[in-house]
Protein backbone atom coordinates (compact mmCIF):
# COMPACT_ATOMS: atom_id res chain seq x y z
CA UNK A 1 0.00 0.00 0.00
CA UNK A 2 1.06 3.57 -0.68
CA UNK A 3 0.40 6.08 2.13
CA UNK A 4 0.61 9.73 1.10
CA UNK A 5 0.88 12.52 3.68
CA UNK A 6 0.38 16.09 2.47
CA UNK A 7 -0.07 19.41 4.18
CA UNK A 8 0.86 23.04 3.96
CA UNK A 9 4.39 23.65 5.23
CA UNK A 10 4.34 23.84 9.04
CA UNK A 11 1.15 21.79 9.52
CA UNK A 12 2.95 18.88 11.14
CA UNK A 13 2.96 16.22 8.43
CA UNK A 14 6.58 15.29 9.17
CA UNK A 15 5.61 14.73 12.81
CA UNK A 16 2.92 12.27 11.69
CA UNK A 17 5.35 10.47 9.39
CA UNK A 18 8.04 10.21 12.10
CA UNK A 19 5.46 8.84 14.55
CA UNK A 20 4.34 6.21 12.05
CA UNK A 21 7.87 5.15 11.09
CA UNK A 22 9.14 4.86 14.68
CA UNK A 23 6.07 3.01 15.93
CA UNK A 24 5.54 0.48 13.11
CA UNK A 25 8.21 -1.42 11.17
CA UNK A 26 6.09 -2.27 8.10
CA UNK A 27 6.22 1.30 6.75
CA UNK A 28 9.17 2.96 5.06
CA UNK A 29 9.65 6.52 3.88
CA UNK A 30 10.24 7.22 0.23
CA UNK A 31 13.03 9.77 0.36
CA UNK A 32 12.20 12.54 -2.10
CA UNK A 33 14.63 14.40 -4.28
CA UNK A 34 14.85 18.19 -4.08
CA UNK A 35 16.91 21.01 -5.47
CA UNK A 36 16.52 23.20 -2.39
CA UNK A 37 19.33 23.64 0.10
CA UNK A 38 19.36 21.51 3.28
CA UNK A 39 17.83 23.08 6.40
CA UNK A 40 19.47 22.74 9.79
CA UNK A 41 20.88 19.23 10.24
CA UNK A 42 19.21 17.64 7.19
CA UNK A 43 21.41 15.07 5.46
CA UNK A 44 21.61 13.90 1.85
CA UNK A 45 19.85 10.55 1.46
CA UNK A 46 18.10 10.80 4.83
CA UNK A 47 15.55 13.62 4.69
CA UNK A 48 16.02 14.26 0.96
CA UNK A 49 18.36 13.61 -1.91
CA UNK A 50 19.74 17.13 -2.30
CA UNK A 51 20.54 17.93 -5.92
CA UNK A 52 21.36 20.99 -7.95
CA UNK A 53 18.61 22.29 -10.27
CA UNK A 54 20.71 20.96 -13.18
CA UNK A 55 20.96 17.47 -11.65
CA UNK A 56 17.22 17.49 -11.03
CA UNK A 57 16.50 18.46 -14.64
CA UNK A 58 18.71 15.55 -15.76
CA UNK A 59 16.54 13.13 -13.73
CA UNK A 60 13.49 14.58 -15.48
CA UNK A 61 15.12 14.14 -18.89
CA UNK A 62 16.05 10.53 -18.06
CA UNK A 63 12.48 9.70 -16.87
CA UNK A 64 13.82 8.59 -13.47
CA UNK A 65 11.04 10.35 -11.53
CA UNK A 66 7.48 9.13 -11.00
CA UNK A 67 6.35 12.71 -10.47
CA UNK A 68 7.88 16.11 -9.76
CA UNK A 69 6.97 19.73 -9.21
CA UNK A 70 8.82 23.00 -9.44
CA UNK A 71 7.36 24.40 -6.21
CA UNK A 72 9.32 27.65 -6.31
CA UNK A 73 11.70 28.87 -9.02
CA UNK A 74 14.53 26.31 -9.26
CA UNK A 75 13.16 24.51 -6.15
CA UNK A 76 12.13 21.10 -7.46
CA UNK A 77 10.70 18.21 -5.47
CA UNK A 78 10.09 14.75 -6.87
CA UNK A 79 9.70 11.02 -6.36
CA UNK A 80 12.42 8.72 -7.58
CA UNK A 81 11.29 5.47 -9.22
CA UNK A 82 14.19 3.72 -7.50
CA UNK A 83 12.79 4.59 -4.05
CA UNK A 84 9.44 2.87 -4.70
CA UNK A 85 11.20 -0.21 -6.10
CA UNK A 86 13.58 -0.35 -3.11
CA UNK A 87 10.78 -0.22 -0.51
CA UNK A 88 8.39 -2.57 -2.28
CA UNK A 89 11.18 -5.13 -2.72
CA UNK A 90 11.29 -5.33 1.10
CA UNK A 91 7.53 -5.92 1.30
CA UNK A 92 6.96 -2.64 3.16
CA UNK A 93 4.25 -0.02 2.72
CA UNK A 94 5.59 3.10 0.99
CA UNK A 95 5.12 6.37 2.92
CA UNK A 96 5.29 9.75 1.22
CA UNK A 97 5.82 13.09 2.94
CA UNK A 98 5.20 15.43 -0.01
CA UNK A 99 3.69 18.76 -0.95
CA UNK A 100 0.01 18.93 -1.91
CA UNK A 101 0.49 18.96 -5.69
CA UNK A 102 2.90 16.05 -5.49
CA UNK A 103 0.48 14.12 -3.31
CA UNK A 104 -2.40 14.64 -5.70
CA UNK A 105 -0.16 13.53 -8.57
CA UNK A 106 0.83 10.39 -6.65
CA UNK A 107 -2.82 9.61 -5.87
CA UNK A 108 -3.65 9.86 -9.58
CA UNK A 109 -0.73 7.58 -10.45
CA UNK A 110 -1.37 4.90 -7.79
CA UNK A 111 -5.18 5.17 -7.56
CA UNK A 112 -6.78 2.65 -5.20
CA UNK A 113 -3.36 1.35 -4.16
CA UNK A 114 -2.81 4.64 -2.31
CA UNK A 115 -4.39 6.37 0.68
CA UNK A 116 -3.96 10.15 0.57
CA UNK A 117 -4.11 11.97 3.93
CA UNK A 118 -4.23 15.76 4.24
CA UNK A 119 -2.90 17.14 7.53
CA UNK A 120 -4.62 20.46 8.12
CA UNK A 121 -3.55 23.16 10.56
CA UNK A 122 -6.25 24.38 12.95
CA UNK A 123 -5.94 27.92 11.52
CA UNK A 124 -3.75 30.13 9.36
CA UNK A 125 -2.74 32.07 12.49
CA UNK A 126 -1.49 28.87 14.13
CA UNK A 127 0.33 27.96 10.95
CA UNK A 128 2.10 31.34 11.00
CA UNK A 129 3.11 30.79 14.63
CA UNK A 130 4.55 27.36 13.80
CA UNK A 131 6.50 28.61 10.78
CA UNK A 132 7.94 31.53 12.75
CA UNK A 133 8.78 29.18 15.63
CA UNK A 134 10.88 26.95 13.37
CA UNK A 135 13.36 29.75 12.84
CA UNK A 136 14.47 28.30 9.50
CA UNK A 137 12.81 30.68 7.02
CA UNK A 138 13.05 34.38 6.28
CA UNK A 139 9.97 36.58 6.76
CA UNK A 140 9.56 36.67 2.98
CA UNK A 141 9.64 32.87 2.75
CA UNK A 142 7.10 32.58 5.58
CA UNK A 143 4.77 34.91 3.67
CA UNK A 144 5.25 32.80 0.52
CA UNK A 145 4.49 29.63 2.49
CA UNK A 146 1.34 31.16 4.02
CA UNK A 147 0.09 32.33 0.62
CA UNK A 148 0.73 28.85 -0.78
CA UNK A 149 -1.00 27.26 2.25
CA UNK A 150 -4.20 29.19 1.55
CA UNK A 151 -4.29 27.69 -1.93
CA UNK A 152 -3.32 24.20 -0.75
CA UNK A 153 -6.05 24.08 1.90
CA UNK A 154 -8.61 24.51 -0.87
CA UNK A 155 -7.44 21.13 -2.22
CA UNK A 156 -8.01 19.28 1.08
CA UNK A 157 -11.37 17.83 -0.08
CA UNK A 158 -9.55 16.05 -2.94
CA UNK A 159 -7.80 13.77 -0.42
CA UNK A 160 -9.15 10.49 0.95
CA UNK A 161 -8.94 11.75 4.54
CA UNK A 162 -8.37 15.03 6.39
CA UNK A 163 -6.86 15.10 9.88
CA UNK A 164 -6.88 18.44 11.67
CA UNK A 165 -3.66 18.78 13.66
CA UNK A 166 -4.86 20.88 16.57
CA UNK A 167 -4.11 18.62 19.55
CA UNK A 168 -1.34 16.28 18.44
CA UNK A 169 -2.30 13.31 20.65
CA UNK A 170 -5.88 13.36 19.35
CA UNK A 171 -4.71 13.73 15.76
CA UNK A 172 -2.32 10.76 16.12
CA UNK A 173 -5.14 8.64 17.56
CA UNK A 174 -7.22 9.57 14.52
CA UNK A 175 -4.35 8.47 12.27
CA UNK A 176 -4.13 5.09 14.01
CA UNK A 177 -7.88 4.58 13.67
CA UNK A 178 -7.57 5.35 9.97
CA UNK A 179 -4.67 2.90 9.49
CA UNK A 180 -6.62 0.17 11.30
CA UNK A 181 -9.59 0.74 8.98
CA UNK A 182 -7.29 -0.14 6.04
CA UNK A 183 -5.75 -3.10 7.94
CA UNK A 184 -2.33 -1.46 7.74
CA UNK A 185 -1.61 -1.88 11.46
Amino acid sequence: MILIFCAPSGSGKSTFVKYLLTRYNNFELSVSATSRKPRGTEQHGVEYYFLSPEQFRQLIDENRLIEYQEVYKDHFYGTLRSEIERIQAKGHHVVFDVDVKGGLNLKKIFGKDAVAVFIQPPSVEELRRRLEGRGTDSKEMIEQRLAKASIEMQDAPLFDHIIINDKLDDALKELEKLLKSYNLI
